[in-house]
């Protein structure tokens, strides 16, 4: 019930989904006669879904706390609690993303070794596809925070982007080993002497991010939000000048006539829609956040980020990556302690 368009918008992207993906089902968290007549529209989804019902929807506007005293009765709780149960393998969600990440963090919990969850997406950039973290749900952290998030995007590179050993970077105001805050630099230290099945390349810039650097941008909530909205913003931007120019006069409109295909492949190229899907990372269950401003396409691919996480295992990687970092970490202390 969670975003613009629900749950229209909801129930048309499970059915795109479906035709992608045949072997997935899906339980509709909601009040059941306003999403059965959505379902009503694609008999597919007939033998292949089911409704929980609910009357109680999270507001876009409510407050995590006001959110929490509903968890037990609300379309996002009962989703999560799915997740929780065993009843569902991933809960996708479009709508408020405080209300998510608390209740969230809340029912499921953290993985042990994970102090905090992390908010991770794709990004379009010049080499292809890179993912970031965290885009918003922790604005301070510590170098141990950025440590687990390097894990955690890792593994995430790995199931969502196919590679098998990604490359990450922390974001930073320069590549100098003495540039960044404090944590940063602790940070770096401490992946520049891990061995863990990602390369770690030491500190990317703010440029970095548009050419794609790495496979995994690494940085604090607060940066990683305001560097995400920023190229955004860019983006629009800079489609918005084109559009002005080729619309300026005759001639402009003629040379677009000829641009055209390039221009609806960069569209595509661009389209947010393309790389929905911002994962919260760390918890014991699997959760996904949709813009909530998506599309049924765009929720699609949130699904399809979410199947992908599932059948990688991408849980069992980072707990695997969180023993193998534990253990180098007390082998570390006896070594400082002798």
């Amino acid at each position: 019930m969670g975003g613009d368009l629900a749950p229209r918008m909801v129930v048309e992207g499970s059915a795109l989904a479906l035709r992608r993906m045949p072997d997935v089902r899906f339980l509709f968290c909601g009040d059941e006669a306003h999403v059965a007549r959505e379902m009503a529209l694609y008999p597919a989804l007939g033998p292949v879904a089911s409704i929980r019902h609910t009357t109680v929807a999270v507001k876009s506007d409510d407050r995590p706390s006001q959110a929490l005293r509903h968890s037990r009765d609300s379309s996002m709780g009962l989703a999560i609690q799915a997740v929780k149960d065993g009843a569902a393998d991933v809960a996708v969600s479009a709508g408020n993303t405080g209300a998510l990440m608390a209740m969230s963090k809340f029912m499921l919990k953290t993985m042990p070794g994970i102090e905090r969850p992390a908010l991770i997406g794709l990004l379009p950039t010049r080499r292809g596809t890179s993912a970031m973290l965290d885009l918003g749900a922790n604005v301070e952290c510590d170098e141990d925070n950025l440590v687990q998030f390097a894990i955690m995007g890792a593994a995430y590179a790995g199931a969502i982007l196919g590679l098998e050993r990604p490359t990450v970077g922390l974001l930073n105001v320069g590549v100098e080993e003495l540039k960044g805050n404090e944590s940063v630099r602790l940070a770096s230290d401490k992946l520049r002497h891990m061995d863990l099945p990602f390369e770690f390349v030491g500190f990317v810039e703010g440029d970095g991010i548009g050419l794609g650097a790495v496979d995994v941008f690494v940085c604090d909530g607060f940066s990683g939000n305001v560097a995400l909205k920023a190229s955004e913003g860019i983006a629009r931007f800079i489609a918005g000048l084109m559009g002005e120019a080729f619309r300026s006069n005759l001639l402009t409109k003629l040379g677009y006539l000829f641009a055209a295909k390039g221009m609806k492949a960069l569209q595509r190229r661009l389209d947010p829609n393309r790389y929905n899907g911002g994962v919260f990372l760390g918890l014991n269950g699997l959760v996904v956040k949709s813009h909530g401003s998506a599309n049924a396409a765009g929720f699609a691919s949130a699904i399809g980020v979410a199947v992908d996480m599932v059948r990688d295992g991408i849980l069992h990687h980072i707990a695997n990556d969180l023993e193998r970092l534990g253990a180098a970490t007390g082998t570390s202390r006896q070594a400082a302690a002798s």
